[in-house]
């Protein structure tokens, strides 16, 4: 192991933040996932791209599409496609959990983050809900209204006085 990352500890490498701003997260699972050598080198730089990823079930496994890993700068004959299916390892149970609520309407399994969970690399999956335009503005003005109290509390914490 690593020193200085513990067995328990999380290191996060990549987060869809875009998946955030698409979709509503109803639920969310942890997956393992199938990498060769020179992939986690390329993780452990960062260089990963969760933006356009989902995953599907096919045949009772569970893949990851369009997770790209840029390829390893030393890694030569090494090096696979960057942008291949990418298998997930996850219980028979939550495949089976899954597979049933993916059959529902609107419903879409999508990769939220990647990370170090000690020396593996792990998934973070979602079983998302898609947003509809009125939905994501309604987001974006809140976040909006909390930055501002963020900024507003911080102000007065800081001995200013802000009144508009």
């Amino acid at each position: 192991m690593a020193e200085g990352q513990k067995k328990g500890s999380k290191k996060v490498i990549a987060q869809n933040k875009k998946a955030y701003h698409d979709y509503f997260v109803d639920e969310r699972y942890e997956a393992g996932i199938a990498l060769f050598g020179t992939e986690v080198k390329s993780l452990r730089k960062g260089a990963v791209n969760l933006k356009d990823s989902y995953c599907s079930i096919k045949e009772g496994e569970v893949f990851a599409h369009g997770i790209h890993i840029s390829p390893y700068e030393f890694g030569n004959i090494f090096n696979r496609e960057p942008l291949r299916d990418r298998k997930l390892l996850m219980h028979k149970r939550e495949i089976m959990k899954l597979n049933g609520a993916l059959t529902q309407k609107g419903l879409t399994l999508i990769p939220l983050s990647l990370y170090f969970s000690g020396p593996y690399v792990k998934v973070e999956l979602g079983l998302c809900r898609g947003k509809k335009l009125y939905d994501k503005r309604a987001s974006m003005a809140e976040a909006e209204s909390d930055r501002e109290i963020e900024r507003r509390m911080k102000s007065r914490s800081h001995g200013y006085d802000d009144y508009d």
